[in-house]
């Protein structure tokens, strides 16, 4: 990699840094014209109390952060240009950063989307859908560590799910690609496999409470079956009770529904069956779901337990007594 020439001008001036900030689920207030301003998405930034220090000149194609964490992580340096935000959020050179931005083109070019990764000054319409889609794709491969967590490698395959060794804030994580309700890919996830915190990392800006995972595919498995859904906390859950031959299952990705997740999953499903953990986290939540959506059918998880901890046995059991509508 370190002889391939890099015109850093060339690409400095070509690629649009408003784009790249939707590459990365960044989402900005636009304040004038030519400005946005919001919470910075930076790894270095780590004020709890600077709001609203992140701003970014579209017309200059330039950035800046005004908190004294930033700055002071990036040697008193405020803002920069599009190589050095990516640099930035991906940990890496300025080199390594024009090689990914041109990575990322050629990627979009082969996917047919290059419409994403457009030059500046030839932007299309900017997207007033509430996630926007993500203009590359990571390439994953298998792990180990889906053997230990019982997940076939057909089971993650079609869920996009795998191992990402590249650069980056997901790099040595098993990650989960994340649609919307239209199947679009609007952003990843990644899980530690050793245990250290925080055990998911999600995108900066991405607000996972605004998304059902596996949404835009159980919704046409259930329109094929009875408009059921079963509604789990997390993606290795998902996935097990996928395996367990339930295509009709989906993920909160965490154990309380927002409102938007209630109106998505009210839309989408005739009927919800709600498969949280056995934990107390998840007992309360069940309580409380159940009393928010009277017409769902608690599908009880063994105190301690998880669904994705449990055989497709075992789970088959469970959402049989919950629901008869399951075919069980």
């Amino acid at each position: 990699m370190s002889s391939q020439w890099v015109d850093f001008a060339a690409i400095k001036g070509s690629v649009d840094i408003e784009q790249v900030l939707v590459h990365y689920g960044v989402r900005l207030k636009r304040v004038r014209k030519d400005y946005l301003r919001g919470l910075c998405p930076l790894p270095t930034h780590g004020s709890e109390q600077s709001r609203e220090s992140f701003g970014v000149d579209t017309g200059r194609n330039i950035w800046a952060c005004h908190s004294a964490s930033c700055c002071q992580a990036r040697h008193g340096k405020m803002g920069g240009n599009v190589l050095d935000l990516v640099a930035c959020m991906e940990a890496c050179s300025i080199r390594e950063a024009a090689l990914q931005l041109r990575v990322w083109s050629d990627e979009s070019r082969d996917t047919g989307l290059a419409d994403q990764l457009v030059s500046k000054g030839k932007r299309a319409g900017t997207s007033q859908e509430e996630f926007p889609r993500l203009s590359f794709s990571l390439r994953l491969r298998w792990h180990p560590y889906w053997e230990q967590r019982g997940v076939r490698w057909p089971t993650a395959t079609w869920f996009g799910a795998g191992y990402y060794g590249g650069s980056g804030f997901l790099r040595g994580r098993m990650v989960f690609p994340i649609h919307d309700e239209r199947g679009e890919l609007v952003a990843y996830a990644g899980r530690t496999m050793d245990g250290r915190e925080p055990r998911y990392l999600f995108p900066p800006g991405f607000r996972k409470s605004q998304a059902v995972f596996n949404l835009h595919r159980a919704a046409q498995y259930a329109a094929r079956q009875r408009g059921v859904a079963i509604v789990v906390e997390g993606f290795f859950d998902c996935l097990k009770v996928h395996q367990a031959g339930y295509g009709n299952v989906v993920a909160l990705m965490g154990a309380n529904a927002s409102d938007r997740q209630s109106e998505l999953l009210h839309t989408y499903f005739r009927e919800l069956v709600v498969m949280l953990d056995g934990d107390e986290a998840g007992r309360r939540a069940s309580r409380v779901l159940a009393a928010r959506w009277p017409a769902a059918h608690m599908a009880w998880v063994p105190a301690g337990w998880q669904p994705d901890q449990l055989s497709s046995e075992e789970i088959g059991r469970i959402l049989s007594r919950a629901n008869s509508a399951l075919g069980a």
